[in-house]
């Protein structure tokens, strides 16, 4: 009885400790992200841009096109110059080919480095059902400080939207630039 009024007591003086309250739960430790649907092409670019700062091997593998939602296959034709270095890259390459190589450059970057991509040039054009994105990148990759690698060319993506309305690259043109890094051997390396 003597513990029964004790609680009594504490609850009736103590109404602000909020003993019997439920508190909001913690959010599960998430990434960063900047992801957003590929309703129009324009969005595709910029999650692939996104993918790179956020360091988001998830949203760097959505650019490309998902077989369960299209008849296309994704393709990658590396430039020329790189395939007697890393002839695997002419062999089929696919998006879990995409995902492993993107995966080993942010294992091999400080969390606390940034890593940037940026393209320039850039044009669209539309033929068919297919659009096409043609323009220059550099990639900035952070790995020996204070020093950094860097890769630089042209390239031509080729965009559809699947049966989803999400758009997405099926087919990627990289072309090297003469004594320049491309990202042919940005893959080449990392993979």
């Amino acid at each position: 009885m003597r513990i029964i009024l004790l609680l009594l007591l504490c609850v009736t003086f103590f109404p602000g400790c909020e003993l019997f309250t439920t508190r909001d739960p913690e959010l599960p430790d998430q990434g960063r992200s900047n992801f957003q649907i590929a309703t129009e092409p324009e969005i595709v670019i910029e999650n692939l841009k996104n993918s790179f700062s956020d360091k988001n091997v998830q949203n760097y593998v959505a650019c490309f096109i998902d077989s369960s939602f299209s008849s296309r296959r994704f393709l990658f034709q590396p430039s020329g110059e790189v395939i007697s270095q890393y002839q695997f890259l002419a062999e089929g390459w696919d998006v879990s080919d995409e995902q492993r190589y993107f995966s080993s450059v942010i294992a091999s970057i400080n969390p606390d480095f940034p890593l940037t991509l940026t393209f320039g040039n850039e044009s669209y054009s539309r033929t068919g059902d297919t659009v096409v994105y043609s323009a220059t990148y550099f990639i900035n990759l952070p790995i020996n400080q204070p020093e950094s690698d860097n890769y630089q060319g042209n390239l031509r993506f080729n965009l559809v939207n699947d049966s989803r309305s999400i758009w997405s690259i099926y087919f990627w043109q990289d072309i090297k630039l003469p004594d320049l890094q491309s990202w042919s051997e940005l893959k080449g390396k990392y993979y």
